[in-house]
């Protein structure tokens, strides 16, 4: 669909000086959104990803503010919420499963300002977006090596083919290998949060529907969110810990077996739960951190989502974050005469709002896996007290970060179709 009106065309892209060629290092939620629009705005744009295809499935997200406004621009809004996930509650138990508390999550007028779904639904609406328009995707391959040579980045592929772009963006992730290339190893960037995670499925033995239960002891936490009425569920085990306690390994044999040392003494159906973990085909295991950065540019690589400014999951804001940024990072690049200048612009904009809410994760931390047997009372004691309701100062907090961002509105530069 065109943009443009007549009246209004678009604005030309300056040939001399804006990078032409653009290559997106990442097909997930920033990839994504960054391919449409430097689509549209007329880059050249390929996409490089590891895995074979869009990646499907994965656990429960949450987009907000001005992310809508983003789906709402790439005219998704109504596909995302037909996904949305009518969560119900969330509910708190003790060993014996005792419900603590519960709090209510499914409420009609939250829609206008957030929807949850699975994360494999937002990415496929995404990608989806780009699949056969002018965007070529490289499935089943990565950067192995990337030199910039002036105005121009050489880039080698791990399937072995050389190749030069004008610009190259990493929206790989957290653990980005473009970062790594570019800037140095993660341990200069990365903020470890004093927990650890471990995601996986398995069979939904409490029946749940439509809701997520969480057991915790000092320092330790269960929990199992079921997105509908399925047999499975995703379940959830996360810990404290001063120091990660775990190296990556091909088999995940040692993170297995230090996950049932940590919770063999939880009641609950937290040996269950761990049974389930050893045997896991799609077991996920990471530390709880945060990317932060004192610039996310280096001449003509520059980074986006959680490869610049992971969040972690405690704000609940990563999957916001990158769509915000990634549409920010490309209207710059189409409204600027340089990646330079551009890089700046992006920056200033996205600078605060990352900062607002990657300052969310105390709260996240306390009420999730409190550290302490005083922490855990506190915090079943406000569960217990607030009736399905909110927490009111917490609340307010977290939605002043959400919307702490005036959207750009970067459609005049929408290229006019033929």
């Amino acid at each position: 669909m065109n943009l443009i009106s007549d009246r209004n065309p678009a604005p030309t892209l300056h040939p001399s000086t804006t990078p032409k060629t653009v290559l997106i290092s990442g097909a997930s939620i920033a990839g994504s959104v960054l391919a449409y629009w430097l689509d549209k705005f007329g880059f050249g744009v390929t996409v490089v990803e590891r895995s074979g295809g869009p990646r499907g499935g994965g656990y429960p997200i949450d987009v907000r503010g001005p992310a809508l406004t983003v789906l709402k621009h790439m005219q998704l809004l109504a596909e995302v919420r037909q996904q949305r996930l009518h969560t119900r509650r969330l509910s708190f138990v003790d060993d014996q499963g005792a419900l603590i508390g519960a709090l209510k999550m499914d409420d009609t007028e939250s829609e206008e300002h957030d929807v949850e779904l699975p994360r494999g639904a937002l990415t496929s609406l995404l990608c989806g977006r780009t699949l056969g328009s002018g965007v070529h995707y490289r499935f089943n391959d990565s950067i192995e090596t990337l030199e910039q040579d002036g105005d121009t980045v050489s880039v080698t592929f791990q399937s072995g083919e050389p190749q030069r772009f004008d610009l190259v963006i990493g929206a790989d992730g957290m653990h980005s290998r473009t970062r790594e290339l570019t800037f140095g190893p993660e341990t200069a960037f990365s903020v470890y949060l004093g927990y650890c995670f471990n995601g996986f499925s398995m069979s939904n033995l409490l029946h749940l529907s439509h809701e997520a239960i969480t057991h915790a002891s000092p320092g330790r936490t269960a929990v199992q969110f079921a997105v509908d009425d399925s047999n499975s569920v995703h379940a959830f085990l996360v810990y404290a810990s001063e120091k990660p306690t775990f190296t990556r390994t091909p088999d995940l044999s040692v993170q297995r077996n230090l996950v049932a040392r940590l919770f063999e003494n939880e009641g609950w159906i937290v040996p269950q739960m761990v049974q389930a973990l050893r045997n896991a085909d799609d077991l996920y295991a990471d530390v709880v951190a945060q990317i932060r950065m004192p610039a996310w540019s280096k001449g003509r690589v520059v980074l986006v989502g959680d490869a610049a400014y992971a969040p972690s999951f405690l704000t609940g804001q990563g999957t916001s974050l990158a769509m915000v940024g990634a549409y920010i990072l490309a209207g710059e690049l189409a409204s600027h005469e340089d990646v330079e200048s551009a890089c700046v612009a992006y920056e200033e904009k996205m600078r605060p709002y990352v900062e607002a809410n990657q300052d969310l994760v105390d709260g996240g931390s306390s009420l999730l896996v409190p550290r302490t047997a005083e922490a855990l009372n506190a915090r079943n004691q406000m569960i217990a007290g607030m009736g399905g309701k909110e927490a009111g100062p917490a609340a307010e907090v977290q939605r002043s970060a959400y919307t702490a961002l005036d959207l750009p509105d970067y459609r005049s530069w929408v290229r006019s179709t033929p």
